[in-house]
């Protein structure tokens, strides 16, 4: 099969389309036939060697490597003992994370706890978009954060992958007020999606637009991350989707809980289930960025790069 490998690790131009051979699924698998790809943050720090986390933390994958979690494709094979999956279905999948997904290739092998039905009116490429970005604010949000609506809500970097989705939950969940910070091209993209206030960080400050939130989603984080304090209200709570200095002392001072290292998405069939109906009765949507041939995953990187994403990165793998 063609797969995308890296047999270093580096920038963009490691990343090597080549055959290699197809993966066989064992019992409680399925060999899937993958038709589009998703792009994410694990993917380019994955190719990188995780250069970001410590070295004592940092996940054990030498090279080669096929990265990619998020697939979207028609089982074509059953491993022994699986029932519940027939060869033609039409699934997504997080696969296998936290963990090697190897979803930059024609064929990937996936776990059926892994699993869902693809929703019918998404096709592949959209699909693909869901998975990660989607489980990362679901399972966030709706299983780990005690946030019942009703407060003002922000969400950082709000067009991006897991932002766009945490805007769309919080309008569900019954927020009084979702407030969406982005640079100032993403405005209309997330008035779309329902946000009641926009904020361009770029001219203000987070800290200078909002006050008394109930809860920010940041899923910008750094070292910089301490800046929202001031926008939270005493008992308030900020939930970050990566590192970042908060300072713990001055957040304990002023009475606003951080979320920090409680929480990290989990490959979830179940889960994944669920937000498939919620894309299915229209009450959420996954915008895609850019779409890029599975050859050019190079490319891709390069986009992500960039930054100021509108959504997901995609790699088509069947034209």
């Amino acid at each position: 099969m063609g797969a995308v490998r890296l047999h270093a690790f580096g920038g963009p131009e490691v990343l090597v389309y080549e055959e290699v051979a197809r993966p066989e699924p064992g019992p409680g698998e399925v060999l899937v036939r993958v038709h589009a790809a998703g792009v994410n943050p694990a993917d380019w720090f994955g190719r990188r060697g995780f250069d970001n986390i410590p070295p004592e933390l940092r996940p054990d994958r030498k090279p080669p490597v096929i990265l990619g979690s998020d697939i979207s494709g028609v089982v074509a094979e059953l491993g022994a003992g699986v029932a519940d999956w027939q060869v033609g279905d039409e699934v997504f999948a997080l696969v296998n994370f936290p963990g090697s997904g190897n979803g930059y290739a024609e064929y990937a092998v996936v776990r059926t706890a892994d699993l869902a039905r693809k929703p019918a009116g998404l096709g592949h490429v959209e699909a693909a978009a869901v998975p990660m970005a989607a489980l990362t604010a679901y399972q966030f949000l709706a299983k780990q954060v005690e946030y019942a609506g009703g407060g003002t809500a922000v969400v950082v970097g709000a067009a991006g992958g897991v932002g766009h989705v945490a805007v769309q939950l919080l309008r569900n969940a019954g927020a009084k007020e979702v407030v969406a910070v982005a640079s100032g091209r993403h405005e209309e993209f997330l008035r779309e999606l329902g946000v009641d206030r926009f904020v361009d960080y770029t001219r203000t400050p987070v800290a200078e637009a909002v006050r008394d939130a109930e809860l920010i989603v940041d899923t910008v984080g750094g070292p910089e991350a301490y800046r929202l304090l001031p926008a939270v209200r005493r008992g308030g709570q900020i939930v970050p989707v990566y590192l970042g200095d908060y300072r713990p002392a001055e957040a304990a001072a002023l009475g606003v809980t951080v979320q920090l290292g409680r929480w990290m998405v989990r490959s979830s069939g179940a889960d994944l289930a669920e937000v498939a109906d919620l894309l299915t009765a229209g009450r959420l949507r996954v915008a895609v960025d850019s779409v890029h041939p599975l050859r050019d995953a190079a490319a891709a990187h390069r986009r992500a790069a960039e930054g100021h994403l509108q959504g997901k990165i995609v790699l088509r793998v069947v034209e």
